[in-house]
């Protein structure tokens, strides 16, 4: 199936990075860009700092409600981008989006990137900034006993290795786990056979994976590194893994929802046929993406409504 026609003009029509050189020098040239314009206002969104992990700097976040009303659900959300690029402000209208869509406060966490920070620095920043979510929702006027966290490609990673981080640390886990299109550290087919995504080339995907976990050996990656290499994900939150047929990490999202099943956790898997790597973050442009993120709001909707 070809890429959905709306979507690949849609990427071939805006700026986009090149990802080479040093990934500061890539975030400086993004900073450049004009800044987006805010299609979807809030009644509050409110800049914060967090305590980061122990010895780690202080995780600016950014608090997003679509109302005023008191004891809402929140989600954590990790943005993409590799580990290496990506902030608040790359991913402000997709966490827009998602709060009133989803009708729960999202608290975007910018954590550590690389190469300034290899792994494990940015699971260790999500994991800090959950925990901190979960003891603290009430002073964001949010419900502590509804707290999910979602994430976008490294973002979704993030996600779901909190998910694992909690239950191998003795926390409380998340009420849901919103994933799109991970990066599960598993070598599939789609990774040879998708080699044309506009967002996510094969040179790119190395270059990322270079900065944040060049440094270590393979076999140091597990168990958070590489999440679907992981044997054993029971005792996980309840998940939703969305993937697009078009995108190189298509089967692995495919796999972990698989894997995650098999591992009785209460799994769910949408898969957009026609659709590349980083749709999600074009919703308010694009139709088909606009879409296909619907149902993952409605999913987290419901979740958040059962006890």
């Amino acid at each position: 199936m070809p890429l959905n026609a709306e979507f690949a003009a849609f990427l071939h029509a805006i700026p986009r990075p090149v990802l080479t050189g040093h990934p500061a020098d890539v975030r400086a040239l993004s900073d450049d860009l004009p800044a987006r314009p805010v299609t979807t206002p809030l009644p509050r969104v409110e800049d914060h700092t967090i305590p980061g992990p122990a010895e780690a700097p202080a995780l600016p976040v950014r608090v997003y409600a679509p109302s005023n009303e008191p004891g809402l659900p929140v989600t954590v959300f990790f943005h993409g981008g590799g580990f290496c690029i990506g902030d608040l402000e790359t991913h402000d209208a997709v966490a827009r989006i998602l709060a009133r869509e989803a009708e729960c406060v999202v608290v975007s966490v910018a954590y550590r990137l690389a190469p300034e920070n290899p792994f494990p620095a940015a699971h260790e920043d999500a994991y800090a900034a959950y925990t901190w979510v979960r003891a603290h929702a009430a002073e964001l006027g949010a419900d502590p006993a509804r707290v999910a966290v979602a994430g976008d490609s490294a973002g979704a990673t993030l996600a779901g290795a909190v998910c694992l981080m909690v239950r191998d640390r003795g926390g409380v886990q998340p009420h849901f786990q919103l994933l799109w299109y991970p990066d599960t550290g598993v070598p599939t087919e789609s990774r040879r056979r998708n080699t044309d995504d506009i967002l996510l080339t094969p040179d790119s995907m190395a270059w990322f994976h270079t900065h944040y976990h060049g440094r270590i050996p393979e076999d140091q990656r597990l168990p958070y590194g590489a999440i679907g290499l992981n044997e054993d994900l029971s005792g996980l939150a309840p998940a939703l893994v969305v993937v697009a047929g078009m995108d190189p990490l298509h089967d692995e999202g495919t796999a972990y929802a698989e894997s995650l099943r098999a591992s009785g956790v209460p799994t769910m898997l949408e898969d957009y046929a026609d659709l590349g790597h980083g749709f999600v973050s074009f919703a308010e442009f694009i139709p088909p993406a606009a879409e296909a993120v619907q149902s993952s709001y409605a999913a987290l909707r419901t979740a958040f409504e059962k006890p």
